[in-house]
Order: C-alpha cells, then structure tokens, then sequence
C-alpha cells in the first residue's frame, strides 16, 4: 500500500502540470487574488477533520437552519450541486426550504417575483436583471437552480447589492446580504433557508460571523465546494475518490469537480470578456494545455529534434481545435480521407454522446461541448495516436486513424490498448473520474430489456451477449493458462462488427486502463513504463494481442493494494 505522500504526489503530479499554465493566464488577466479579502477563504481552510460519506453529510445538512453554499461562479457545476442540494433538502427532509441567490440584486426582487409567480418568461427575466451585463457567468445553469427552486421551494430572493467590481465594498455587500437573511428568517420563521452565495463571502470572519452573531439561536452551516488545499490533501487518502469532508463542526467541502476543471472554466469567462463577439470560446490554449500537462507527466518533450524514445517535433503535430461549430462541418471532417461509413457513425456517436472527440484520420478535435474527463481522454487518445505516428489513414489499415494492424485479432486488441491509455490518461488528469471495474458489468444484468434497448442501440439479447464476453475475457485474462484453447465466444468477439466492436473494446480497455492506474498509484509500475506504453508501435502482425496479454499479466498478479469503499 502506497503512503498518504506518494499517493497525493501520484494522483495530483499530472494535473498541477496542467494547472499550472492556466494560473498563468489567470494571473495576467486577474491580480485580485492578493487582495486580503481573498487571502481571508484562501488561508481559512487548509485541513479536514474527516472525510464524510453520504449519509453523515445528509445528516449535517439536515439540522442546518441556514445553509451557505460556496459558489464559484465560473464553473456550471458548482451551481449545479446546488440545484441537486435544494432538491434533496426539499425532498428528503419534511422542513420548508426558502432559497436566497447572490446572482439577482435585491433591488430586482419585484422581477424574480414576476417570474416565480409566471407573468413573464425566461428571456424577459434574464434582460431585465441585466444578467448578462451585471454577472456574465452562464445563464442556463443559474436558470435551472431559479426553476429547481421555483418547483420545490417556498420562495426565492435576491441577496447581492453594488456595486460587485469593487473589492473595496465587498465588506458593505456581506452586511447587505446579512441584512437580507434576516429579513428571510422574518418572513419565513420555520423554513430551512439555503443560500447560495459565492466562495469568498464564506470564510469565517465573513458573511458566517455576521449571520451568527445576528441570529445567535441559528445553526449556520458552510458547504463549501472544490477548495484547492483541500482537494490537494484528500488526494491521500486510500480510496478512489473523496466526495465530501468535515472541515470543522460547522464546515464542510464537497468536491464534483478538479481544480483544473475549475480554473480552466474561469480561463474561459476571461477569454469570453476579453472577445467583443459572444461567439463560442476559443477551447485551443485548453486543449493543448491539457496535452502539455500529460506530456510533461510523462517525460515527453514537445520540441525533441529526434524520436527514438518520443514522437519527433511532436509540437508540429498538434491537433486543429473546432469549437462548438456546426454539425455540417463535422460531417465534413468525417467525410475526408477513408473512413467507412459505420466509422464515421462511431465517431459522430462519440462527439454527441461526450461533447467532443478526436479525429485522428484529420488530426482535429472537435469540440461540441466542453466536459473535462472526456476532453482529458481524447487528448491521451491524440498522443496515443501521435506516438504512433500520424497521419494514421495508411492504406490497407483496418480502421483508419485507428491502427494499421491488418489481422482482426490484432485490431482487436490495438483499439483496446488505445482504450486503456485514453482512459489512463483521463484519470492522471481527472482523478476524480469513477473507476471502471468488472462489478459494473455485473450491474448491467440486472437493467431489464427496455432500459437497455431505450439506452443504447443494441438489441436485449446482443447487448446480453456482449456482456457475456467481456465477464469470460476478464476470466480469460486472469486465468488463459487454464484454457487449452480460446472459448469461441470470445474468437466471435473479436471479430464483432464495427458498433459492437467500439463498445467491447471500450469497456475492456477502460477496465485495463483503471488496472493500469491501481498499478500506479500502488507504486507497481513508473510514468516511463507508461510512457513506453504510449511508444509501443502495435504494426507487426500479432504483437498487439501479445503486448495486451503481456500488460495484463504485469498489472493483475496482486489485487491487495488500495483500499476501495
């Protein structure tokens, strides 16, 4: 079992490489982080008491009279998480609910009142509480906390007051907001009053101590979220993530996203602000952050003259970035060179079901919505592919853009290594991704026909079958010295057609990419045995399902390590 130190240092060396480059974006475009207003959340919350599971931080919420949700308004989950705590309290617990949001000025509760009540629509909501101009985070995830709350609470108000540029007022605002909780309280004398608010009101000696000290027979309870320092320490801790913390009695911090997903939400407000057109934001300097991260994890460098043991002058082979652009392009894309049609149809899947894919057979990323595990996995899949060499679309390959391995068996096990890394790479940038184990197959035995049929586009007893095939492949590879030959099953797998073949060898391949992240975290394998990974050139006839058995072997020997809850 790895210590505390080296499974922080492990989970988080990829992502602070990766962090680092947006900061300094930040840092040029915002200096307020040394103002001592801000230095107050910062220097508050350093270490938890202890990390909580569901039911304890249920519990805690539960007996809160009000509750103050840190909101950091850049990131759209942040708002999120609170529309999802508004409806748990609302539903679970028997006690009204009352909701007060920084977003809308108090001098403006006469149009949210217009709204609640249903006499004008969204649009004429958002124009007239000048939203865009007084705010200018997105609207859609504000808008759905308004409807949330509209559907399961007694009512909602306006907290904030200018003037919101001037950190030197910011004091004044707290006591307005204050002021404002308490006239709720008045109002509302029995309801559980959740208040949204963002996260540098919520240190200590802020909005907290004037809300107690004015109702001193209240229990105020602080839910933060994603707070650097203590993200960075529950990094140690043995289990595949930490959703939540008890900070002090009264403080808790919750995380459902990465401090890099974080900030390259605010990267992207700055650029949004700094662009006079309200056209889609430029995603390029974060992609190729993101590679420069993994590339610098790993020990590939960009600019290296030679490729003996890195991609050569990998800096000129760069994917192009679309952002956000219109489908009739992406079929333009998918178009080009020799993909075939059941090809162009998985790869269209892939950029509507997570937002964005990469084209090797074009070397481009398309970026329809940004959601940062998934743009984490096609970067990895982008240097999978570069160290392979592009461009990939060779004649005579099997899946263009994919592997050049002529035999089914070794296309089998290319695209399913490719899978591994790509879900590897996705995890050393995104630690908080949720770990893909056989137990998750399981569960799928148990969603009847119609859940399977409506989710997906397999028949019930094909998508049965598949099922069947991974379970016998994982026993497969635990146990193939046992087999005198290779069960048919699995010789019909891998010769599956196109759809079945992405989803079989996705799934493989994200169960052999989470033994390849236990192994590392555990200390069992280095960055330059995974980086060697990256290197392998899978052509030569049978080399591919050779160098997949060979990694399995060298990954699942002890299963003793983590401890997982």
């Amino acid at each position: 079992m790895a210590s505390t130190t080296a499974l922080r240092s492990r989970r988080s060396a990829a992502q602070l490489q990766a962090l680092a480059g947006v900061e300094r974006t930040i840092r040029v475009n915002d200096q307020n982080n040394r103002r001592k207003y801000l230095r107050d959340f910062s220097q508050a919350f350093r270490s938890y008491d202890s990390v909580l599971d569901s039911n304890h931080f249920s519990g805690l919420i539960a007996k809160s009279d009000i509750l103050l949700i840190g909101d950091y308004h850049a990131l759209p989950a942040s708002q999120r998480f609170a529309t999802s705590l508004i409806e748990q309290l609302a539903t679970q617990f028997e006690r009204p609910i009352v909701v007060g949001i920084e977003t809308i000025f108090a001098r403006d509760q006469h149009v949210l009142d217009e709204w609640w009540y249903e006499e004008i629509e969204e649009n004429e909501l958002r124009e007239r509480i000048r939203f865009d101009l007084d705010w200018g985070y997105e609207w859609e995830p504000v808008y759905e906390l308004l409807e949330t709350a509209r559907q399961y609470a007694d009512a909602a108000y306006g907290l904030d007051c200018m003037p919101r540029e001037d950190l030197r007022k910011i004091g004044a605002r707290d006591k307005h907001a204050a002021d404002k909780v308490i006239e709720i309280r008045r109002a509302h004398p029995d309801a559980q009053i959740a208040v949204l608010f963002g996260e540098s009101h919520l240190a200590p000696n802020h909005l907290p101590q004037l809300l107690r000290e004015a109702l001193p027979d209240e229990r105020v309870v602080t839910v933060l979220q994603n707070v650097d320092a203590l993200y960075w320490r529950a990094a140690g801790e043995e289990r595949d993530s930490v959703e939540a913390v008890q900070v002090t009695d009264d403080v808790v911090c919750v995380f459902n996203t990465t401090p890099l997903e974080k900030y390259e939400s605010y990267r992207l407000c700055l650029d949004r602000w700094s662009r006079e057109d309200t056209g889609a934001p430029d995603l390029s300097p974060t992609i190729y952050n993101l590679v420069s991260g993994l590339l610098s994890f790993l020990g590939i460098k960009m600019y290296s003259s030679h490729n003996t043991t890195q991609p050569r002058f990998l800096v000129d082979s760069l994917p192009e970035v679309y952002t956000r652009s219109s489908d009739s392009l992406l079929r333009k894309l998918l178009a080009r060179k020799c993909l075939s049609e059941s090809e162009k149809i998985a790869l269209a899947n892939r950029a509507a079901d997570r937002g964005c894919a990469y084209l090797p057979h074009v070397n481009a990323f398309y970026v329809r919505e940004f959601v940062m595990v998934h743009a984490a996995e096609e970067v990895a899949r982008f240097l999978y592919h570069a160290c392979q060499g592009l461009p990939l679309c060779a004649k005579g390959s099997a899946v263009p853009g994919v592997s050049r391995a002529k035999a089914p068996d070794d296309l089998f096990y290319a695209r399913s290594i490719e899978n591994a890394l790509a879900y590897f790479g996705s995890r050393v940038l995104n630690p908080a991704r949720p770990a893909a184990r056989e137990a998750d197959l399981h569960e799928l035995y148990d969603d009847t026909r119609q859940d399977i049929e409506q989710r997906t586009s397999f028949k019930f007893p094909e998508f049965i079958e598949m099922l069947d095939f991974l379970t016998l492949h994982r026993g497969f590879e635990a146990k193939s010295a046992r087999y005198q030959q290779t069960p048919d099953l699995i010789l019909k797998g891998r010769n599956y057609t196109e759809e079945k073949l992405e989803f079989v060898t996705r799934q493989l391949g994200y169960m052999l990419g989470s033994d390849l992240y236990d192994a590392y975290l555990e200390g069992r394998v280095t960055k330059r045995f995974v980086k060697d990974l990256f290197l392998l050139h899978l052509d030569e006839l049978g080399f591919a399902e050779k160098a997949y058995f060979t990694l399995v072997r060298k990954l699942r020997p002890r299963r003793t390590g983590i401890v997982r809850k």
